[in-house]
């Protein structure tokens, strides 16, 4: 028996966004990092869609996230690097921490090299008592570490599956971590990244088309719906098939709680897509 009542909340399709952020002895502190997956809440980040920085964010969005990272990274008195995951309600200010990871982590990696800026390196320094003003910017080389980086491009990180090697594997996707790796494109565009990023996932996948990895093609009788509705390692090209198809994006937007920001960009290439075929004939 215990005295203490557990009271859990359903966050399912609230958006997921990360923060990475250094702090030294002295206090300085300072956000290196945001990302945004692409799926809503119910999706392991490592199963996910991100990219870096956030595209869907208002800057009152973006500014309260930031001070609030700030805030509990210098309540928790954490020295060294510091990964945070927020869940943030898709059309009002509520937001709740999830974790806050004092440590380097797999996010660390894709935020170090989307950005440029060296936090397993910085965090190394910051453990030898180094103030952050005292290292020695590794990008431009002229300033200090104590600066928080400013992209003009974005990043997308796509997950790699190998499920079809295990007999019987689902492929449905949730809170449970079932990617085996992850690749990651730069581009002036979203479209331009996430395009690079699926392309590099397999060498079959053409990227963001409605065929199905290794050029397979969908059952005729396939729900699509139902592979809307539920996250699966498959779902991003039966997203496409639905824009191929003409589902309106409201509709799409509903069954995947994908924002309609992410959705329309995609609605583009499929446009280019169809586009590029009429010249062909």
């Amino acid at each position: 028996m215990t005295n203490q009542l557990l009271v859990e909340k359903s966050l399912v399709g609230w958006k997921e966004i990360e923060y990475e952020v250094v702090r030294d002895a002295a206090d300085n502190c300072i956000t290196v990092c945001n990302m945004e997956n692409v799926d809503a809440m119910g999706v392991h980040t490592g199963d996910s869609i991100v990219v870096a920085p956030s595209q869907t964010l208002s800057n009152e969005e973006l500014q309260m996230l930031r001070e609030s990272t700030i805030k509990v990274v210098r309540h928790l008195n954490i020295v060294g690097e510091c990964n945070i995951q927020y869940a943030l309600h898709p059309t009002s200010l509520e937001y709740c921490i999830i974790e806050v990871n004092a440590r380097l982590s797999r996010s660390s990696a894709l935020a170090s090299k989307a950005t440029g800026y060296p936090l397993a390196f910085i965090a190394a320094k910051i453990a030898l008592g180094i103030p952050l003003p005292e290292i020695e910017n590794v990008v431009s080389g002229k300033t200090t570490a104590c600066f928080e980086p400013s992209l003009d491009y974005i990043v997308t990180k796509v997950p790699r599956w190998d499920l079809d090697r295990f007999q019987g594997a689902s492929s449905k996707i949730g809170s449970s971590m079932k990617s085996v790796g992850e690749v990651m494109a730069i581009g002036r565009t979203f479209e331009e990244s996430f395009q690079k990023a699926l392309r590099m996932c397999h060498p079959s996948v053409d990227g963001f088309t409605s065929r199905l990895p290794m050029s397979k093609d969908w059952a005729a009788d396939v729900d699509l719906r139902k592979e809307l509705a539920e996250p699966s390692s498959i779902r991003v090209h039966a997203i496409a098939k639905a824009l191929h198809d003409s589902v309106p994006v409201e509709d799409i937007h509903k069954l995947t709680f994908i924002d309609k920001w992410f959705i329309y960009k995609m609605r583009d290439i499929v446009k280019m897509e169809k586009d590029l075929r009429s010249l062909s004939r």
